[in-house]
């Protein structure tokens, strides 16, 4: 069997079981010159496995207009592979001007899929994902995130996003109150010994997560025609409140009606 042709391969790695680590990959790997990594410990242990004498570059956010053109160049007569610390390079690390930089000068840019995530968070969460909007990690200042997710959640179904668990208690909290309470899916350390995902609102889920370890995904499901039954709902409750009806049952019968949760409803009292 011949070798590998040369060029860029963007290769998919564990993000937590190595066992995920394909045999495709493998073969790449073994077959490198370079492999250029964000973080060159952890790439050290994939490159045992493969067998690979491969020389091992580290790639970041402030190196990779760097060292771009030359990792284009040992592109051109052998193997150069891209990693990221874990999963598909180019989702949330800085590889995707390595890869702009190959196209630019015509050099053969190899995907080599696997492990990722997001497409793992996606896979477990139950969502039906016809318009996905990935965000990434989530800006840190409170009203860049609430841009985002507001403006996010007007153009698409399901929404995922990496959070730290630092933040994941106080970041499902704002869901609850920005997004009218989705329902949301939190994968915690998945592939890992203690891997979970667990479904539910995001008001509910935000004390359990208010501490906690690990990696963390977060899908969120905005439910269809969501603006339409809010619209729908402040007439009802309009009318209710001018017939004299109490807010607490207004509310009730507005949320079992329009499919939208009980708090949001009662704060629509004070809209109309």
């Amino acid at each position: 069997m011949t070798g590998p042709a040369p060029g860029l391969y963007v290769v998919a790695t564990p993000i937590g079981n190595l066992e995920d680590l394909s045999p495709r990959a493998l073969r790449i790997l073994g077959a490198a010159l370079v492999v250029a990594a964000e973080d060159t410990r952890t790439t050290g242990k994939l490159l045992k496995m493969a067998g690979s004498g491969a020389r091992m570059v580290s790639l970041t956010e402030h190196n990779v207009l760097a060292r771009a053109p030359g990792l284009v160049e040992a592109s051109r007569i052998g193997v150069v592979a891209l990693v990221s610390d874990a999963g598909t390079p180019l989702v949330a690390d800085p590889g995707a001007r390595l890869v702009e930089a190959a196209h630019d000068a015509g050099v053969n840019v190899v995907a080599v899929p696997g492990p990722s995530a997001l497409a793992a968070a996606i896979s477990v969460s139950g969502f039906e994902a016809s318009s996905l909007h990935f965000l990434g990690f989530l800006p840190r200042p409170a009203g860049e995130r609430l841009k985002l997710l507001r403006a996010a959640a007007s153009t698409a179904t399901v929404l995922v996003f990496f959070e730290s668990p630092a933040r994941l208690g106080a970041t499902l909290q704002e869901l609850a109150t920005e997004l009218r309470d989705p329902e949301v899916v939190v994968c915690r350390e998945l592939t890992k010994v203690h891997e979970e995902a667990i479904r539910g609102r995001a008001s509910e889920l935000a004390p359990r997560f208010r501490e906690t370890r690990g990696e963390v995904t977060v899908v969120v499901r905005i439910e269809a025609g969501k603006e339409t039954g809010d619209a729908e709902a402040r007439l009802y409750i309009g009318e209710m409140k001018r017939a004299g009806a109490r807010r607490p049952s207004a509310a009730v019968e507005a949320a079992r009606r329009f499919g939208l949760p009980r708090q949001a409803t009662y704060d629509m009292w004070d809209e109309v």
